[in-house]
């Protein structure tokens, strides 16, 4: 968790001298396995990334090939295997294309894992030194729900683009789409294991509860879910995680876990500054949003007033609207991005609020249900 600040004061207490026992600087990237990366990373161009860095049979890795790219702060990486016997063609028979690892960017990547595992982490992949002619790199990796890892990277000695052993790759004209950083990584556990993770993310990483949504918070007629989100204090890192709560029909948490396989990431929030030119150029590139009906727009001039020059460019591009004591936030989600319904992306503008659109969950998730029953899901 990272620091607080003195009183309003002026004075200092204890927890404001201290250091912090688990620094961490930020997302360091997020590594998906999936079937194909070459034709992945072709995808995820058209949502404004930009292909950085290489790894494959020209570089001398024989059974993975990643591409790692790249848009404002955020760093994705996409690696397929080269046969059936690769750990990641295995992980893509089990889940379809996923998220494998939400990598931190640690001071100290050896210490963050023998803290992480001294408080009761599971080790995945003891601390290693990759090195070439930008310096070295350190990385650990713990276990977290199901079968996603958390990699600890320690950069402060390397200036490369990505990681050793990854190659530089000439741009290729690419321009971002607004996204500047990732703002949450939401993760979906199985009915009863909520309260478990958040309890390992406190004691392993000290991250403290932010928010909880209970299940008559987040429910329809049919469905509902419970979610607690741990944050850093200090708004770097953000891990929602849901469970599925008792309902008539089957939730969108227990669509997710009966074809993704197991516990894992459900998406990702992705920052921008302007959403409805950042929206309006992914739906151009052939990215499809959820929608909600048009009545939605009806009431929200007086919820929010703050966005009231803007109902007719957010009613076009289907964005949702939000306010707390903080601010007020824009917001929209992707239909899932691949062939099982499991992982999308939600793209996020914040002004002011730290919230994460509550007043939005009932219309949010009548318009995922509709998109379930069309499935044969719900």
């Amino acid at each position: 968790m990272s620091g607080h600040s003195g009183t309003a004061c002026g004075a200092t207490t204890w927890w404001a001298v201290l250091p912090d026992p688990f620094p961490i600087l930020g997302f360091d990237h997020v590594e998906f396995h999936v079937g194909n990366a070459t034709q992945a990373a072709h995808f995820y161009r058209s949502l404004g990334f930009v292909a950085v860095a290489y790894r494959g049979l020209e570089t001398g890795s024989r059974d993975e090939v990643s591409w790692c790219l790249r848009q404002g702060e955020v760093t994705f990486v996409l690696t397929g295997g080269l046969g059936p016997d690769s750990p990641v063609a295995d992980h893509v028979k089990l889940h379809g294309d996923g998220v494998h690892d939400v990598a931190f960017t640690v001071p100290d990547a050896e210490d963050a894992y023998r803290t992480a595992l001294a408080r009761g982490a599971t080790g995945v992949r003891e601390p290693e030194v990759l090195e070439d002619e930008h310096g070295k790199i350190v990385r650990a990796s713990i276990a977290a729900y199901g079968d996603t890892v958390h990699t600890f990277v320690g950069r402060r000695d390397y200036a490369g683009v990505f990681l050793p052993g990854f190659t530089p790759v000439a741009s290729d004209g690419t321009a971002g789409l607004g996204v500047r950083l990732i703002d949450h990584v939401v993760g979906n556990v199985e009915l009863g294991r909520m309260d478990e993770w958040v309890s390992f993310y406190e004691r392993v990483m000290g991250f403290t509860e932010m928010r909880h949504f209970s299940d008559r918070e987040i429910s329809t007629e049919y469905s509902a879910l419970m979610s607690k989100v741990l944050w850093d204090g200090v708004g770097k890192i953000k891990l929602p995680i849901n469970e599925p709560a008792t309902g008539r029909r089957r939730s969108q948490i227990e669509e997710y876990l009966m074809y993704y396989g197991s516990p894992g990431v459900q998406h990702i929030a992705l920052r921008t500054d302007d959403i409805v030119a950042t929206v309006a150029a992914m739906q151009a590139g052939g990215v499809e949003f959820l929608r909600v009906p048009d009545a939605y727009y009806d009431e929200v001039r007086d919820r929010v007033p703050e966005v009231a020059g803007e109902i007719e460019a957010l009613r076009t591009r289907g964005i949702l609207v939000d306010a707390d004591d903080d601010g007020y936030l824009l917001q929209i989600f992707t239909k899932p991005l691949q062939d099982r319904p499991t992982f999308f992306l939600e793209v996020i503008e914040r002004h002011g609020s730290l919230g994460f659109g509550a007043g939005n969950f009932k219309a949010l998730f009548e318009s995922i249900e509709r998109e379930q029953a069309m499935r044969g899901n719900l």
